[in-house]
């Protein structure tokens, strides 16, 4: 079942990324009293009593001019709009009302999106509540009065976000057609190869970088399975600063891979593989889905006997915390290998809802440990009790341990390949949580 999203809105120095921060409970973005300095991750996962979700600071760099302020935030309300199951609309008690903000909260209110309007920085509730009344003008209903540098309000604020979830997660459940995000920079392919599964032109397709106007579910039937492929291709409109287009590529992704067993990740082969495409593969090595890499536009690139092993090395170089993922070479255009894509998204889906039994997964790590003694530290060595696995969507496996603080991330990822090479697992992460339990 896919986390819900939501999405942070508000005009630069509002205080988004401190309340970003406070809720992952980490400093992820970095935070100044200088308007647009949110440059790092603009995601994280959050927990408030059993409810968990994911949130996206949409904050970005301050355009100079009033108007173009304006159609900037427009387009994060967009952005919000499009990709989030609630929105958190962030407003100033200190500068009161402004016109950014009435135009805005117009865009949101006739989104027919649930929106929590926050009034921030309210850090003494008796002096500012007559100016948080202000902002009912708005007309997007009760201001809810928090302080995000003081921690205050924020109990009130979550048990009003999360009063949304509910009917919207349980719907999801139900569907049990297998769903594959395709992700990637713009323009590396991603609507080509749906359009030529499809057989048809489906999604807008153009030369131009950001042409897909939104994210699209198509449905693929093949060999009797039905597929949703969730495309993210692209933004609303080409944008000028590049960090904008990275951004909102990125939160794109996020709202996709919520919501996909499989990811899909399509890299230009004509550009190769970028530090962006890293970014964008670790969203969904972190929530554990599937992955298939994809190396699209393989039939303009000249080749000799080398050059797939030169691809395949760069790839695996930069994407090294998933060497797990499936790779294929293809062309949409020509619809090279394109059906060893089903083939292969079918056999990930498979892997990645793998049981193993738990008498059969220890067989194979006496032999691991038998073969590479387990860790020691000063004259107390680590021993395996057992193992077992605990959950599938990515496979997850408990290890109970004498002693926790022996069980090096090294000899982790011993028993990982040990897992893999009896197991095959290709395609999938695989998750390790170490449990502590006394000798007998």
């Amino acid at each position: 079942m896919s986390k819900p999203i939501v999405a942070i809105v508000g005009r630069p120095n509002v205080g988004k990324s401190t309340l970003f921060n406070v809720l992952a409970g980490q400093n992820i973005s970095i935070v100044k009293d200088t308007p647009g300095v949110t440059r790092d991750r603009i995601y994280a996962d959050v927990n408030w009593l059993d409810h968990y979700f994911t949130i996206i600071d949409t904050g970005g760099i301050e355009p100079k001019a009033d108007d173009v302020l304006l159609k900037f935030m427009r387009e994060q309300a967009e952005i919000a709009i499009e990709t989030a199951d609630v929105i958190m609309f962030l407003v100033d008690v200190r500068e009161g009302l402004v016109d950014a903000d009435y135009q805005v909260a117009d865009m949101l209110r006739r989104s027919q999106k649930p929106v929590v309007l926050v009034v921030n920085k309210v850090d003494n509730f008796e002096k500012f509540m007559p100016d948080v009344y202000e902002f009912y003008n708005l007309g997007i209903g009760d201001p809810h009065p928090v302080s995000s540098s003081s921690k205050l309000g924020l109990g009130d604020l979550l048990d009003e976000v999360t009063s949304y979830f509910d009917d919207s997660s349980k719907n999801e459940e139900e569907d049990e057609r297998p769903r594959i995000a395709i992700i990637g920079r713009p323009n590396a392919g991603k609507s080509s190869i749906i359009n030529k599964l499809l057989g048809e032109e489906r999604v807008i397709v153009s030369d131009i970088a950001g042409t897909t106007r939104d994210a699209i579910d198509t449905e693929i039937i093949r060999n009797d399975t039905h597929y949703i492929f969730i495309d993210t291709a692209g933004l609303r409109r080409k944008s000028k600063i590049k960090e904008d287009i990275e951004r909102y590529s990125i939160i794109r992704t996020v709202a996709a891979v919520e919501r996909c067993d499989v990811a899909v990740l399509v890299i230009d082969a004509a550009e190769g593989v970028t530090e962006q495409d890293a970014k964008i593969a670790g969203i969904a090595h972190e929530r554990g889905k599937g992955m298939i890499i994809v190396v699209n536009k393989w039939d303009l690139i000249e080749k000799n006997d080398k050059t797939i092993y030169k691809f395949t090395e760069d790839i695996r170089d930069v994407l090294s915390f998933m060497p797990y993922a499936e790779l294929l070479f293809i062309s949409a255009k020509t619809g090279q290998r394109l059906p060893k894509l089903f083939e292969t998204i079918d056999a990930v889906i498979e892997n990645h809802s793998l049981r193993i039994a738990t008498g059969v997964l220890n067989e194979i790590i006496t032999e691991a440990t038998a073969m590479k003694q387990p860790p020691s530290d000063k004259g107390k060595r680590l021993k395996i009790f057992y193992v077992t696995e605990v959950a599938v969507k990515p496979p997850t496996f408990v290890i109970f341990v004498n002693d926790k603080e022996l069980m090096h991330f090294s000899y982790t990822r011993y028993l990982e390949n040990q897992i893999r090479n009896t197991f095959g697992f290709r395609g999938t992460p695989l998750k390790f949580i170490v449990r502590e339990r006394k000798s007998e």
